[in-house]
């Protein structure tokens, strides 16, 4: 079993070459601890880290807090690999061998293949609070400078002559939240499942290229300037503020909460002996502390005390659901998004498939 785990890190830590994955560690000590064969000695424990890309802002900052405190309370440094990219690419980089002691994901539907892959044990959702949600997100329309299309709500998404950029929601999981809101925003606020699937199929009818991924959609609209408006999410939006880009946007008062998991994954803690750490590292993420660090790059804190303090940033959204509220995401991955489902159909349809 050892052997196989290490064959599988191989083949995790070269296809996240392949696919330009980068993979940084920040030393939060310089002790000397760790032996030739690999085993941790009492001084030192190292941990990995895979994450989704922009987590990386908020993990930079909270590592260290954890680094010391850990420090202070048990007198053992703490070392972290961190690995961050898109959340599909990080989840398959640990199925095929990736040794993460935690996994920080955009979607639970990402760490389910993780789960379902035998990694992670069922029931992780939990084992920390909120359910494993460690911060949220809402969906953001992008527009061109002075929003000419006049862009509000979902259902102008499907006007005559709105350009919608967004992801193939069957190859990025970032796109399903898109998928979601659109479908949501009819069927949460007293809608029909037809009317539904009408709204979707016009939205969709109004996109005319599918990207891969979240990235690929950002890059068509800003870099090749195509499209009137681009489906993004709000924590990116805020990011690229911070990073002096202010982006013209709109929040749809009938929304989508974007929720973000973290959990540890259980085979490779109990290999490398490092369960201890790890869960106090991912309890650690819900305190007020680490909960300001996700705020102040854009991500909406899930402690109560801390959303107080960030209400200012964070506009109510007067009508939020969740997946849950659609049936959970094993219900919401049949009805939708397997090989013959409701957007195959759509595609189908419009032709496109």
């Amino acid at each position: 079993m050892l052997g196989r785990f290490r064959l599988r890190s191989l083949r995790g830590f070269l296809s996240l070459f392949l696919v330009g994955v980068g993979l940084t560690v920040a030393i939060a000590a310089c002790s000397p601890g760790t032996s030739s064969s690999g085993s941790e000695s009492k001084e030192r424990v190292e941990l990995t880290l895979v994450s989704y890309a922009v987590t990386q802002a908020a993990y930079e900052e909270i590592i260290p807090l954890f680094t010391e405190k850990w420090k202070t309370e048990h007198n053992q440094e703490v070392t972290f690999n961190q690995s961050y990219g898109g959340s599909g690419s990080q989840t398959r980089a640990v199925i095929d061998g990736l040794e993460a002691d935690v996994v920080a994901l955009a979607l639970a539907l990402d760490t389910k293949k993780i789960e379902a892959a035998g990694l992670i044990q069922p029931g992780w959702e939990t084992e920390v609070p909120n359910d494993s949600i460690v911060h949220k997100s809402v969906a953001a329309l992008v527009t061109r400078d002075g929003n000419p299309k006049g862009i509000q709500t979902w259902a102008d998404l499907a006007k005559d002559g709105v350009s919608v950029v967004t992801a193939n929601p069957k190859t990025s999981g970032g796109a399903r939240w898109n998928f979601l809101g659109v479908w949501g925003s009819v069927v949460q606020t007293g809608g029909t499942e037809e009317q539904a699937l009408d709204l979707t199929t016009q939205v969709f009818k109004n996109v005319p290229v599918l990207t891969k991924d979240a990235r690929e959609s950002t890059d068509v609209f800003f870099k090749q300037g195509q499209g009137d408006v681009l489906i993004n999410y709000e924590n990116e939006v805020l990011l690229a503020k911070l990073n002096g880009q202010e982006l013209p946007y709109v929040l749809p008062d009938v929304n989508i909460s974007i929720d973000n998991p973290v959990t540890v994954v259980d085979a490779n803690v109990e290999k490398h002996g490092t369960r201890e750490v790890a869960e106090a590292f991912v309890q650690f993420l819900f305190t007020p502390e680490a909960q300001r660090e996700f705020a102040k790059v854009g991500f909406r804190p899930v402690d109560e005390t801390v959303s107080e303090e960030f209400a200012t940033q964070y506009p109510k959204i007067n009508t939020l659901f969740t997946v849950a509220d659609l049936g959970g995401w094993d219900e919401i991955q049949t009805k939708f998004f397997e090989d013959g489902a409701v957007f195959d159909k759509i595609q189908s349809e419009l032709g496109k498939a």
